[in-house]
C-alpha cells in the first residue's frame, strides 16, 4: 500500500468517524418523538455497525488492490460496494436486535428471519398510524426508526466519504429534524435543534479539515486553518441558534403521526367514530335507541362495560385518549389484567354479543382476566388503560367471552389508602395537567381544606357534585359559557351531561393531587325476561376511576343519572330515585347544541352513526398534497446531479487554486463528452479545447451566441500555463488565483457549452459524468491534464 493510499486511508477514517457522529447527534432530534430513550440504543447501535461496515469494506478494498494503480472498473465497483454492504450490515443488525429467532447465529438473515422482520416493521406501520407524539416505544415503531437511522447513516456516509462532500451530507440531518417538527405539538425543546446543529458543525470542519490536508500532502496538515476556523464558526453559529430557538421552534398543530388515533387525532370508543367524545354525544343524542350489546353475565347486577379510557387532559380540547399499547395480543396472555396489591374483587363471567354494535373497541368490564373473540392475534390488550382494541378487525357481528374481576373495596379500605409517591409513573401520568382557571384552583383548595387522605380529597371533590344543594342539573346540552375554559364555565353554570360531569370530577382529583381518569363505555343496560341485560344508545356512559394505593383503579360516577341505569358504588353513594334523564321523558327531548369543547362532527340521522373520518386540517386536500409531495421527491431526486455540480464548482471557484480552476474546466469538457487521453500535456489539452470550442470545431452549430474563438482560446492556454506553473512550482510559492484567471474559466466554459450539442448540454446538466468520476477518484478530480506532464486530453 502506497503512501498516497495510506493517507487517503486516514483522511477516509476520520470523514467517517465525523460523519457516524455527526449522525448519532442527528438522531437526537427524536427525543421529543418518544416517551422515553429505550428506542435510542438500537438506532446507535445502527449507526455504528454502518460506519464499522464501511470502513472493513474501505480498508478491504484497498488492501486488495495493493501497490497496483486500480483500474477504472474497480474503482466503480467498490464505490457501489460499500454501501451495498453498509445495507448488508443494516440488515444484519435490524435481524440481530428484532427477528433473531429464525437467523443464523441470531444474526445472519435468512429467509424465515426477513419475513419476521417483515411482520415486524408491517406492525410498525400500524403503530404508526396508532401512536401520537410523544409515543410509546413499541417494537415496529422502533425498528421502523432504526432503519430511518440506518438508511441515512449510509446516505451521509456515502456523501461524507465516498463523494468526498462532508458538508453536503448535513443535508441528512435535516430529514431527522424534520420528524419532531412536523410530529410533535408545541415546542420541541433545545435539544432536538441543538445537536443536529452540532453535528453540522462537525462536518462541516471535516470537510474543511479534508480539503486542507488534501493541499498539503507533504509536511503537516494544520489543523486550524483559515477555512477551519470558518467551519468552526459557523457550526457554533447553528448550536447556539439551535439553542436560542429550539425552544420556540414553530412546529405543525397535529401533534400526531399521520391517521393516528391517539391524542390529537381521537380514537374511536363508543360507536364507529374515531373521536370518543364526538362518538359518545352521537349515541346519546339520537331521537331513538339503538340495541347495541347483549350482555349474558354470571351475576345479576353487572358494573359498567368499559370501552377505552381519556388520560390527557388539556384545556382546550378537553380530554382525549393517549396512546395505546399494542404489542401484546388477547391471545398471546393466559391473564391480561389483574387488580394490584393483595386485594380481591367479585369475578364476573360474561357472554357478550353485538348487535348493532360496530367499533375497533371491545367493550368489557373492568380487570379483564381473559378474553376469547374471533381472530384473537388482531385483538390487542393496552395493560396502562384495560382497554382491548382491534387491528382490522371489529366487533360488528361479534360474540366474546371475558372473565374479569370487579373491584370491591370496601370504604375503611379506601379510607387507609395512603399517599404515592409522586415519582411513581401512575402519579406523574394521571395527575398531568395543563394550568388551570384560577376559580378552579380555588374551588379544589376549598373543598379539600382539612382533608388528610387521598379518599377524604376524593369524596370531596365527589360530593361537590352529588349534593343537591350545589344545583347541579343534568341536561344533554350545556349551558352557553362566557370564562373562554369549558371547565370553569361548567363548574359555573353547573349544567351538563355525564361526559361534563366526568371530565371535571378527574380533573378536580388530579388537582387535588390523587391519580385519576375519565372513562368511557355504557351502564349495563336494561334486565331481559331471559335473564340478559339489553345494551342500548341510551347507556352510553362517562364516568371516574380514581387509583389508591394497593387498591388499583376504582369507578366513581358523579353523573345524576336515574337509579334503574346508575351502577350501585357502595364507597360513593348517591341521591336514589332521581328521575334525572331527559332521554326517559315522554316528550322526547330536543337535539343539545354541540358541547363547546374540541370541533367534532353531527351525528348522521340515522340509526347507528356512520364510521366518522378524525378530523384534518388537509381534509379533501390530504391526496393532493401527498401526489404533490411525490411529485416534488421525484424533482428532487432527479435535480440532485445537477445540485451536487454546483456546488462542486462553487467549492473550487472558492478554493483560490490554479489547480482547482484547471479541474473545473477538464470536469466541463468531461461532462460534454470529451474523453481523456493521459498521454497529453496541458498545454496539448489547451489546443485541443480550443479546436473544439472554435466555429466548425464543434460537433453541433448553435442558435445562441458564439463566444470568440480567440478569447476561448487565450483564455483556455492561461488557464493551462498556470496550472503547469503551479505543478512545478515549489511548494508554498503557487501565486493566488486573480480575477483575471476566474474570467478566464468562465469564458473558456461559455465556448465549450456554446460548441457542444443540446443533447450533450441536457446531459451534462442533469446527468454530469465528472460527478461519478469525483466518486471514484481519491482526490475527487478528472484524472487527465492535472499538474502533470504525462496526462492531457
Amino acid at each position: 500500500m502506497t503512501g498516497e493510499t495510506a493517507r487517503g486511508l486516514l483522511r477516509d477514517t476520520g470523514t467517517t468517524v465525523a460523519a457516524a457522529v455527526a449522525t448519532a447527534l442527528g438522531t437526537l432530534a427524536l427525543v421529543p418523538v418518544f416517551t422515553d430513550g429505550d428506542w435510542l440504543p438500537p438506532v446507535l447501535a445502527a449507526v455504528v455497525a454502518v460506519a464499522a461496515g464501511g470502513l472493513l469494506l474501505r480498508v478491504g478494498g484497498a488492501a486488495l488492490a495493493g501497490d497496483r494503480t486500480a483500474p477504472g472498473w474497480w474503482t466503480a465497483l467498490a464505490a457501489v460496494a460499500v454501501p451495498f454492504g453498509q445495507l448488508v450490515v443494516l440488515a444484519c443488525v435490524l435481524t440481530a436486535l428484532f427477528a433473531p429467532e429464525q437467523a443464523w447465529g441470531g444474526w445472519l438473515p435468512t429467509s424465515g428471519s426477513l419475513a419476521d422482520l417483515g411482520t415486524v416493521m408491517a406492525e410498525g406501520t400500524v403503530e404508526l398510524a396508532e401512536q401520537s407524539t410523544p409515543a410509546l416505544p413499541l417494537t415496529g415503531l422502533v425498528t421502523l426508526t432504526t432503519l430511518l437511522a440506518g438508511l441515512i447513516a449510509v446516505v451521509v456516509d456515502l456523501v461524507a466519504v465516498g463523494a468526498r462532500q462532508p458538508a453536503l451530507a448535513g443535508l441528512g440531518l435535516l430529514v431527522l429534524f424534520c420528524v419532531p417538527v412536523s410530529t410533535v405539538t408545541g415546542s420541541i425543546g433545545a435539544l432536538p435543534v441543538a445537536a443536529p446543529a452540532a453535528g453540522l458543525a462537525l462536518l462541516l470542519f471535516a470537510d474543511q479539515h479534508r480539503r486542507l490536508g488534501r493541499r498539503s500532502p507533504e509536511g503537516p496538515r494544520p489543523l486550524l486553518g483559515a477555512g477551519t476556523l470558518t467551519a468552526l464558526r459557523t457550526g457554533a453559529g447553528a448550536v447556539v441558534l439551535g439553542l436560542v430557538v429550539g425552544a420556540v421552534v414553530p412546529t405543525l398543530t397535529e401533534g400526531t403521526f399521520p391517521g393516528g388515533f391517539g391524542r390529537g387525532g381521537g380514537g374511536g370508543s363508543t360507536g364507529t367514530a374515531l373521536d370518543p367524545a364526538a362518538a359518545l354525544q352521537g349515541q346519546l343524542t339520537l331521537d331513538e335507541p339503538v340495541d347495541l350489546l347483549r350482555v349474558d353475565a354470571s351475576v345479576p347486577d353487572p358494573g359498567y362495560l368499559r370501552v377505552v379510557a381519556l388520560d390527557v387532559y388539556d384545556a382546550v380540547e378537553g380530554w382525549t385518549m393517549g396512546n395505546l399499547d399494542g404489542e401484546t395480543a388477547v391471545a398471546d396472555q393466559t391473564e391480561l389484567a389483574s387488580l394490584p396489591g393483595r386485594r380481591g374483587g367479585r369475578p364476573v363471567d360474561a357472554l357478550v354479543t353485538a348487535l348493532g354494535h360496530e367499533d375497533r373497541f371491545l367493550p368489557l368490564f373492568y380487570a379483564p382476566q381473559t378474553v376469547d373473540v374471533a381472530e384473537p392475534e388482531q385483538w390487542r390488550f393496552d395493560p396502562g388503560t384495560g382497554t382491548v382494541f382491534g387491528r382490522d378487525v371489529s366487533t360488528a357481528g361479534q360474540t366474546w367471552t371475558v372473565a374479569a374481576v370487579e373491584p370491591r373495596p370496601a370504604p375503611e379500605e379506601l379510607a387507609a389508602a395512603g399517599p404515592l409517591p409522586p415519582e411513581l409513573p401512575v402519579v406523574q401520568r394521571y395527575t398531568a395537567l395543563p394550568a388551570l382557571d384560577p376559580s378552579v384552583d380555588q374551588l379544589v383548595a376549598t373543598l379539600t381544606a382539612g382533608a388528610r387522605t387521598p379518599y377524604e380529597r376524593v369524596q370531596a371533590v365527589y360530593g361537590h357534585f352529588t349534593d343537591p344543594a350545589n344545583d347541579y342539573e343534568y341536561s344533554l346540552s350545556t349551558a352557553p359559557g362566557t370564562d373562554g375554559d369549558d371547565l370553569a364555565d361548567f363548574l359555573r353554570l353547573r349544567q351538563g351531561y355525564c361526559e361534563q360531569y366526568a371530565g371535571a370530577m378527574a380533573a378536580l382529583v388530579r388537582a387535588a393531587g390523587v391519580p385519576a381518569r375519565v372513562v368511557l363505555g355504557y351502564t349495563p343496560g336494561t334486565a331481559q325476561p331471559d335473564g340478559s341485560r339489553l345494551v342500548t344508545s341510551d347507556d352510553a356512559h362517562a364516568w371516574v376511576e380514581v387509583y389508591f394505593d394497593d387498591l388499583g383503579w376504582v369507578p366513581y360516577d358523579p353523573t345524576p343519572i336515574d337509579a334503574d341505569r346508575a351502577v350501585q358504588l357502595p364507597w360513593a353513594p348517591r341521591p336514589q330515585d332521581l328521575e334525572v334523564d331527559p332521554r326517559t321523558d315522554p316528550i322526547p327531548a330536543p337535539l343539545p347544541a354541540p358541547m363547546p369543547q374540541a370541533p367534532q362532527q353531527q351525528p348522521a340521522p340515522q340509526d347507528v352513526p356512520l364510521p366518522q373520518t378524525a378530523p384534518q386540517q388537509a381534509g379533501s386536500w390530504a391526496p393532493v398534497l401527498r401526489g404533490a409531495g411525490v411529485v416534488l421527491a421525484v424533482l428532487a431526486l432527479a435535480g440532485a446531479p445537477a445540485g451536487l455540480r454546483v456546488l462542486q464548482r462553487r467549492r473550487r471557484l472558492a478554493t483560490s487554486s490554479p489547480a482547482a480552476l484547471w479541474d473545473e474546466l477538464a470536469a466541463t469538457a468531461l461532462d460534454l463528452g470529451r474523453t481523456a487521453d493521459p498521454a497529453r500535456t496541458p498545454r496539448q489539452v489547451a489546443e485541443q479545447l480550443t479546436e473544439a470550442a472554435e466555429p466548425g470545431g464543434g460537433a453541433h452549430r448553435q442558435h445562441r451566441r458564439q463566444v470568440p474563438a480567440s478569447g476561448v482560446a487565450e483564455a483556455v492556454t492561461r488557464l493551462a500555463r498556470a496550472e503547469e506553473a503551479a505543478s512545478y512550482a515549489r511548494p508554498g510559492s503557487v501565486p493566488a488565483v486573480g480575477p483575471q484567471l476566474r474570467a478566464d474559466l468562465a469564458t473558456a466554459r461559455r465556448g465549450l457549452l456554446a460548441a457542444a450539442p443540446r443533447r450533450a448540454r441536457l446531459r451534462a446538466l442533469l446527468w454530469p459524468p465528472s460527478l461519478l468520476a469525483g466518486l471514484r477518484d481519491a482526490p475527487p478530480r478528472p484524472r487527465w491534464g492535472r499538474r502533470t506532464a504525462l496526462r492531457g486530453w
